[in-house]
């Protein structure tokens, strides 16, 4: 990936929508002379080597972009148009909202190209979509809306002043994060697209009522265990929150087997996870845990910092879930045992303490949610002699679907070598940390 870093500028906060920008539209002639302009200047923009060499050819774009003989409005509703085909040439490339977002903001290591591209993606979203694009399931909306990307400005002819204004920053400062943006978009490799939605556009379960109070009851048990301070009663309520989800998988593929007519057709699907720094790498190793002991497979692109979980859909929605209380409890865990300190005095706040808690954390769970899994698999056969000899056989399908379905789209995979295990106090901290859970009902706080 390149590494686009500009000067500071300034990067004004102000949230409040202009009030009419007193742009008027540009002409048509004046239109297509800073479609010219703006190609000229995107093309040394984007081949410029990274470094210096880049942030020049960002501050020279921008200089010309301010003084443009087609005019200020003009260009704005230029730029508009580039982001918005920049952004739907990277839909094409297989990204999709939050990762654009996340991309930005880990590649300029600034808040306002990430603003940009948000203004970007809500530019692309309120033009026609053409014939053969991605389609929009819930989750893409979703991000959307957790993203807040919509249009905010006026009229595109006023979005660069609009900009300057909302972040109180000059035509040039504006003009260098959105060269810096487009330049950061155009640069982007294509990735593995994710497969299509499924039948009803949906993500989400499709067991109807008795889903979405199994996973109501998934979602409060994990928040109560991110909520309690005391790590026991964390770790078995997230313990109990395991033991739903494999039922609520169990019964799921079991009710997809029976052929139910209303039900549309079910295989596995594909979500992207964020996997944030620091300590990417342990992080990973956390999500591949939860996966595997929910029936999905992770693969992570280091570089482009997500994994991507393919599984049937039941089965996603409750990893991430997991993956996502989980890793709030062990970082909590991780900070307050790093709080500590050795009989000397000395501060266990060191990155291989950390690197390491985290490991041995993501270690021990994928034993005690494998071992949860495990149990509520034999529970769910020991039910009825009809059930088992459904259930093993389904269960066994869906595992070669998913490894199927992960071949296909990452035939060329390669296991992680993990790197700065070795703080051995990290190790058993992260080990103690992950194996007070207790299977079964979440045991009471102490009194105190």
């Amino acid at each position: 990936m390149s590494d686009d870093r500009t000067n500071n500028r300034r990067t004004g906060r102000g949230t409040r929508k202009p009030r009419g920008t007193g742009q008027p539209a540009p002409d048509p002639a004046a239109t297509r002379s800073a479609t010219a302009v703006l190609g000229d200047i995107l093309g040394r923009v984007r081949y410029a080597a990274d470094g210096t060499a880049a942030e020049d050819a960002i501050e020279a774009g921008a200089s010309q972009l301010t003084a443009a003989p087609p005019g200020w409005p003009a260009m704005s509703t230029a730029v508009i148009a580039a982001a918005a085909d920049a952004v739907r040439r990277c839909w094409a490339g297989g990204w999709h909202p939050a990762d654009l977002e996340r991309i930005v903001r880990r590649e300029a290591q600034d808040t306002a190209p990430a603003a940009v591209v948000l203004d970007a993606i809500a530019a692309e979203e309120a033009r026609p979509r053409p014939a053969g694009g991605p389609a929009r399931d819930a989750r893409w909306q979703a991000q959307l809306t957790r993203l807040d990307a919509r249009v905010w400005w006026d009229t595109d002819a006023g979005y660069l002043d609009a900009l300057a204004a909302r972040r109180r920053a000059t035509r040039f400062e504006t003009a260098c994060d959105v060269l810096t943006t487009l330049r950061l978009l155009a640069r982007l490799p294509r990735i593995t697209p994710l497969p299509p939605p499924s039948p009803t556009g949906t993500a989400a379960p499709a067991g109807g009522m008795a889903a979405s109070r199994a996973l109501g009851r998934i979602r409060g048990l994990l928040a109560k265990a991110e909520a309690t301070p005391y790590p026991v009663e964390a770790e078995a309520l997230s313990a109990k929150a395991q033991e739903l989800i494999a039922r609520h998988s169990i019964d799921e593929a079991l009710l997809a087997h029976a052929g139910d007519p209303g039900r549309p057709a079910d295989g596995p699907a594909a979500i992207r996870v964020g996997i944030e720094g620091p300590y990417e790498q342990a992080r990973a190793l956390l999500l591949d845990a939860v996966a595997s002991a929910n029936r999905c497979q992770a693969v992570w692109a280091s570089d482009l910092g997500f994994s991507t979980v393919i599984g049937f859909p039941p089965d996603l929605e409750a990893a991430e879930l997991l993956y996502t209380s989980l890793l709030l409890q062990a970082t909590t865990a991780m900070n307050r045992a790093a709080d500590d300190h050795h009989a000397r005095g000395r501060s266990r706040r060191t990155r291989d303490f950390r690197q390491t808690f985290l490991v041995a954390y993501a270690d021990r769970i994928r034993t005690r949610l494998a071992a949860a899994t495990a149990a509520a698999t034999t529970e769910a056969a020991d039910r009825t002699p009809a059930t088992a000899d459904r259930l093993l056989p389904v269960l066994a399908a869906r595992e070669l679907a998913v490894e199927e379905t992960a071949g296909a789209l990452f035939p060329d995979t390669a296991p992680v070598r993990l790197r700065g295990v070795r703080d051995a106090a990290g190790w058993h901290q992260g080990t103690a940390a992950a194996d007070r859970a207790r299977l079964g009902h979440p045991t009471p706080p102490p009194q105190d």
